[in-house]
């Protein structure tokens, strides 16, 4: 048996989420509350109440009772919607600012009725990398021009000057 709970649309980007999903994965349930309890992190709060919802979902759904059977099998966080503001800045600019949502995902397992724990998402195996001759090692101590890459003049000359209306 595995049971899932899921929050969609919370207000924690899902690289600060999953800093925290990845300490309680493949614990027991006990253990992982524990380990949220005392993570000094926004985001442990969040997935406590994930956690607890996928635990209540398991004792309403499969009538389990003794929670030392429940094990964390799945943990993860997908991107949500960016919302998108805009600050003020000096001189009339303006500074875009990304309040970014997560979805959380977590699943539990009774490891009593056979579940084994399943990786959080299925991997493939990592390409094949094909064998290129390298290149010959550039000097980086002498470079010319400004920091961001000197004088282009080649650049310069293909631009077409704006027409004028």
């Amino acid at each position: 048996m595995q049971t899932m709970a899921r929050a969609r649309f919370v207000r924690v980007s899902a690289r600060k989420a999953r800093l925290v999903l990845d300490q309680i994965r493949g614990k027991s349930v006990g253990e992982a509350l524990a380990t949220l309890e005392y993570t000094p992190r926004a985001a442990a709060r969040l997935v406590e109440k994930v956690l607890r919802s996928a635990v209540a979902n398991a004792e309403h759904n499969y009538q389990v009772r003794d929670l030392d059977d429940l094990r964390v099998v799945q943990a993860y966080a997908d991107g949500g919607p960016v919302l998108k503001r805009v600050q003020p800045r000096a001189m009339g600019r303006a500074f875009s600012i990304k309040h970014r949502t997560s979805h959380l995902t977590i699943g539990v397992s009774d490891e009593t009725n056979g579940a084994v724990a399943a990786p959080a998402r299925p991997s493939a195996p990592p390409p094949a990398r094909e064998e290129r001759p390298t290149a010959p090692a550039r000097r980086t101590t002498a470079r010319r021009g400004s920091a961001r890459g000197g004088d282009k003049p080649a650049a310069r000359a293909t631009r077409k000057p704006k027409e004028k209306k």
